[in-house]
C-alpha cells in the first residue's frame, strides 16, 4: 500500500532533528523578496531582490510588489541554494510567509512555497511574520540568543508592537500601535521633507547630523502600554506649515533639525514604553527587533536603558531587522519542532491578528 503525501511528509520529518533539519524559509509580505536555507539555527544562505520602483511613487504600489515577486522568486530561490550550496533534493521542510502583509505579494510567496513543497514531497510551514521577527533573535548568529524571558518591542514601516516573550514559540501582545506605525511615521515625515523613499533610514542618517533639542514635537499620551504615532506625523506638520508661512526656507541645515528632533521623539515614545512594560513585568531584559530596530537613535537608546537598569538587551544583526527569509526558515524550524504543518489548500492572511 503506497503512504499518502501527507504521510510521507510527517515520516521524513519526524527522522529529522532540528540540529541536522535543513529548512527553507520563504519571505515575500511586501516588495522585498528573500529566500533563506538554514541548517538548525546556522544560516547557510540567504540571497534576496529589492524593488526599486516604488521610490519613484513615494510608498510601496502593492500590484507592482506582486508582479516583482513573481519575476524575482525563482531567480532568488537559485541564488539562496547556490550560496548555501545544497541542492532542492536536500530540503527538509519549507517555511513561508502566511502573512500579515500586502495579499498579492503573499499570495505569490504562499503559492511558490506550497507548490515547492508538494512537488518535493517534503513538509511546509506557514509563519506569521510578526512572531518570525522576534525568532529572529534565536539565530544562531545572533549570539547571545535570549536565554530568560525578556520584553520585546517589534518596531516597522507597518507594525509596533509590544510582547512578552518567554521562548521562541510563547510570546503574548501586550501593546500595539492604535492608528500609525513608527516606522510610517519616520517615512511619513521624510516624504514631507522631501527626502527619497524609503524615508526611514534617511530620517536616521540626516539625524546625526542635526540637533534633537531643535524643535519640540507632540507626544501622544496613550493609556497602558499602547503606541500612537499619528500626533507626531500631524506635530511636524504643522511647525513646518508655521515655518514656512514666514518665508523662511527649508535650509540642510533646518531638515537635520527636524530629522534629529523627530527621531529624539519617536525613539523617547518607543523606550519610555519598553522601560515601563519591562519594569511592569518584573522582566530582566528586553530586546527590539523589526525594520527600524536598525535605526542608530533607537539601537543607542535601547542599549543605554540596558546598562542602566542592568538588563541584558538583544539586538539582531542588521541583516535580520528587515524581511528577511532567514526569520521565516527559523521560525518553521521551531513550528517542525512541534509538528504544526500546514495545508496545501491555505490561503495567505492579509490580516492575521497576534494574540
Amino acid at each position: 500500500m503506497i503512504a499518502s503525501g501527507q504521510e510521507q511528509n510527517a515520516a521524513k520529518d519526524g527522522l529529522v532533528s532540528m540540529t541536522e533539519r535543513i529548512m527553507l524559509g520563504i519571505e515575500s509580505s511586501c516588495d522585498d523578496t528573500s529566500i533563506a536555507i538554514l541548517k538548525g539555527q546556522q544560516l547557510l544562505g540567504q540571497f534576496a531582490a529589492v524593488q526599486h520602483i516604488h521610490s519613484k511613487y513615494g510608498g510601496v504600489v502593492p500590484e507592482f510588489a506582486s508582479r516583482a515577486h513573481q519575476v524575482h522568486i525563482v531567480p532568488v530561490l537559485e541564488g539562496a541554494l547556490k550560496e548555501a550550496g545544497c541542492s532542492l533534493r536536500q530540503i527538509d521542510g519549507i517555511a513561508y510567509t502566511r502573512g500579515p502583509g500586502l495579499h498579492g505579494s503573499l499570495l505569490v510567496g504562499s503559492a511558490f512555497a506550497r507548490s515547492l513543497a508538494w512537488s518535493l514531497g517534503v513538509p511546509m510551514y506557514p509563519v506569521h511574520h510578526m512572531r518570525a521577527h522576534v525568532v529572529a533573535h534565536w539565530m544562531a548568529d545572533a549570539a547571545p540568543n535570549p536565554s530568560q524571558p525578556m520584553m520585546a518591542l517589534t518596531v516597522s514601516g507597518g507594525h509596533t508592537q509590544l510582547l512578552e516573550v518567554r521562548s521562541p514559540t510563547d510570546m503574548h501582545v501586550i501593546g500595539t500601535t492604535m492608528d500609525d506605525a513608527a516606522g510610517e511615521a519616520f517615512d511619513k515625515v521624510a516624504k514631507m521633507l522631501g527626502l527619497p523613499y524609503p524615508g526611514g533610514p534617511e530620517v536616521d542618517r540626516l539625524a546625526a547630523l542635526g540637533n534633537p533639542e531643535a524643535f519640540s514635537f507632540t507626544a501622544p499620551k496613550m493609556e497602558g502600554h499602547n503606541f500612537s504615532f499619528s500626533g507626531v506625523k500631524t506635530s511636524v506638520l504643522r511647525v513646518l506649515e508655521k515655518t514656512l508661512a514666514t518665508g523662511v526656507e527649508l535650509s540642510e541645515t533646518m531638515i537635520q533639525d527636524v530629522c534629529a528632533s523627530v527621531q529624539a521623539t519617536i525613539v523617547s515614545i518607543l523606550v519610555s514604553k519598553l522601560e515601563a512594560a519591562a519594569l511592569e513585568r518584573g522582566l530582566k531584559a528586553i530586546a527590539i527587533q523589526g525594520g527600524v530596530s536598525a535605526n542608530s537613535g533607537l539601537r543607542q537608546a535601547v542599549q543605554e536603558l540596558g546598562e542602566q537598569h542592568g538588563w541584558d538587551v538583544h539586538i539582531p544583526p542588521f541583516r535580520y531587522c528587515t524581511d528577511n527569509g532567514a526569520m521565516i526558515a527559523l521560525s518553521g524550524q521551531y513550528a517542525a519542532v512541534e509538528s504544526k504543518e500546514g495545508r496545501l489548500d491555505e490561503a495567505p492572511l492579509a490580516r492575521w491578528p497576534m494574540t
